[in-house]
This record gives structure tokens, sequence and C-alpha cells, in this order.
């Protein structure tokens, strides 16, 4: 009695399985491994391999300029920077319309032991290209100018434009927030270094590790 056709090929593909030698397994294997490690480092590339530590609650320590970029749909990044002012410590945020706004840094802040990316600057809000929106957070240093290994470590901090555009005054290299950073203008280069974060809402929790 024949066999329908699609049975005969599911039975000739089992022989061909059954005909593969102990030993040739192993190669096998190793092809495999190798084929999922490579699937994975592509989506571990997405972020950097440096780990800042920052949180904020905005429901406690209101900022506005914070609420704009963690609200979606709102088009609004922000910078955020530490700064020393007359003997205090504050958080210094900045959105892309130009907008600052400085918060003093209470008791359990100054004992956080935050770090705020490579050199104190993190870029953070939503990006308009995805549904559902994604929430980004960027180092300040420009991925392409900044060492962070060189001595004395010098600043290539990234400035925001309108429309969720970063610029670097060093290369000129214009990189796009809204979509995973990456350049839209001037040399090729390495994308900007992204953290993961999370927020919770525009007067929420604020995370970036």
């Amino acid at each position: 009695m024949s066999k329908p056709g699609g049975l005969r090929l599911v039975f000739d593909d089992l022989k061909r399985i059954r005909m593969i030698k102990p030993n040739q397994w192993r190669g096998i294997w190793i092809v495999l491994a190798l084929l999922l490690v490579c699937s994975c480092g592509k989506i571990q590339n997405e972020y950097s391999d440096f780990r800042p530590y920052f949180v904020y609650n905005n429901n406690v320590r209101q900022c506005a300029r914070l609420a704009e970029a963690m609200t979606p749909n709102s088009g609004i990044f922000c910078i955020i920077q530490q700064q020393f002012i007359s003997g205090a410590t504050y958080y210094v945020f900045t959105n892309s319309d130009g907008l600052s706004q400085k918060i003093i840094q209470n008791d359990r802040e100054r004992q956080g032991h935050y770090v705020l990316g490579y050199n104190n600057g993190l870029i953070v809000g939503y990006g308009n290209l995805s549904d559902p929106q994604v929430f980004y957070a960027y180092d300040l240093e420009c991925s392409n100018c900044f060492d962070a290994s060189s001595l004395p470590v010098r600043s290539k901090p990234l400035h925001l434009a309108s429309g969720g555009i970063a610029i670097c005054n060093v290369c000129h290299r214009h990189y796009n927030l809204n979509n995973n950073g990456v350049i839209i203008s001037g040399e090729r280069g390495k994308k900007l270094t992204r953290y993961r974060a999370s927020s919770t809402g525009p007067y929420g929790i604020l995370s970036v590790n």
C-alpha cells in the first residue's frame, strides 16, 4: 500500500534523521548554539553594557519638565543632570524647548549613589514612531566623540533640538531620539548609548538602569 505524498515526505525526513551518526550530532548542536547566541547578542546590543542607576519619584519631587517628557505623545525629551550650586546639589531638568527646572536633592537622594550615565547626564522621553510608544533613556554624551577612558575625561555633551533630535557640537552629527538614537545627519558612526528605562506616568516613578 503506497503512502500519501505528504506522509511520504515525513517518513523520508525521519529516515534521514536516523542516518545521522552520533558524532555528527555534536556539530549540529554547536551550530544551533552559535545561532542562538548571535540572535541574543543583537537584543543585548540594543542597550549599553554600562549600567547607570537613577530612580526619581515625580509624584513626591514634582518636576514639570520631567513630567512633560514622561507624557506619551508630548514630543518632549528632557536632559537630567546634577549640579552643585552654592554648596547644595540639585537635579537640573532641561527640556527640548530649552526650559529648565532645578530641584534640590533631599537626604535620601544624596545617599542614593545615583549614576547618571557616563558623565552626569541622561536624556529621557517617549519616541513617536511606534505604537505603543517606546520610553527611551540615552546617555547625554556623544557616543562617537566621548571617551570615558581618557584622562582627563572631556565632556562631549549633546544638546536638544525640536522634533526629538539631539546634536553634537563637536562632530555635528544629528541623532534621532524617536528611533533608538540612530544617526540621521553627519558621518556614519555609532548610534546613541541607550539604557533600560521605565516610567509609570508623568507624575510617577522614573527608573533608569
